[in-house]
C-alpha cells in the first residue's frame, strides 16, 4: 500500500510536468487539477501509511535497540578516541571517524524518528539537540583533519564527546520515565 501512494505521488508529479510542458503559454487546468489532487491524496495516504508503520511494535522495539546500541557505540568509541587522539596523525583523524562512527551515526539516524513514538517530543528533542551537536564536532574534527588543524582536531573530540555522553544521559532518563509510566 506505502507502494501504491509513493507511485501516486509520483506519476502526479510527472504527469502534472507534462501537462505544464505541452503549452508554454497556456495550462489545460481541466486536466491538470485532477492530477495534482491525486498527488494530494498520495502524499496524505503516504504520511498516514508511514506514520502507522512507524509505530508498529515490532519495528519501535527493533529501532528502539538500534538506538541503545548505536549510542553506546559511538560513547565508547569516542571515549577510545578522546583517551589516544594526540597519538592518531592529524591527517589520519578523519579516515578513523569514518571506519568508526559511520555505520553507528547513519543507524542512530535511521531510528530517531521512533523516538517521538516511543518517548515524546521533548525527550526526541532534548537527545536529538545533543546528538545533532555531536555530530557537528565530529565531522568539525573530519574537516580540520582533512585541513591540518591539530588543535581543532583536539578540542572537538572532546566536545563531541561531551555532546554525546549528554544526548546518552538524555536517553536514558527518557527510558527511565517510559519504564515508570508503562
Amino acid at each position: 500500500m506505502i507502494f501504491f501512494a509513493r507511485m501516486l505521488v509520483v506519476l502526479s508529479f510527472v504527469g502534472g510536468a507534462f501537462l505544464a510542458s505541452l503549452d508554454q503559454y497556456s495550462m489545460t487546468w481541466e486536466a491538470f487539477i485532477p492530477v495534482m489532487v491525486a498527488g494530494v491524496i498520495g502524499l496524505v495516504l503516504l504520511k498516514k501509511l508511514e506514520g502507522a508503520a512507524a509505530r508498529s511494535d515490532d519495528r519501535l522495539t527493533q529501532h528502539r535497540t538500534d538506538l541503545e546500541e548505536s549510542l553506546g557505540n559511538i560513547v565508547r568509541n569516542l571515549e577510545d578516541l578522546n583517551g589516544r587522539k594526540d597519538k592518531v596523525p592529524t591527517y589520519d583523524m578523519r579516515f578513523e571517524i569514518d571506519k568508526i562512527f559511520r555505520e553507528d551515526l547513519m543507524r542512530f539516524a535511521d531510528a530517531r524518528e521512533s523516538m517521538k513514538h516511543l518517548f515524546g517530543l521533548q525527550h526526541y528533542a532534548d537527545i536529538m539537540s545533543s546528538f545533532a551537536a555531536g555530530e557537528r564536532y565530529i565531522n568539525r574534527v573530519w574537516s580540520a583533519s582533512t585541513d591540518g588543524y591539530v588543535d581543532e582536531v583536539l578540542m572537538y573530540v572532546e566536545k563531541a564527546l561531551y555532546q554525546f555522553h549528554h544526548a546518552a544521559e538524555e536517553f536514558e532518563k527518557a527510558t527511565a520515565e517510559q519504564s515508570v509510566t508503562a
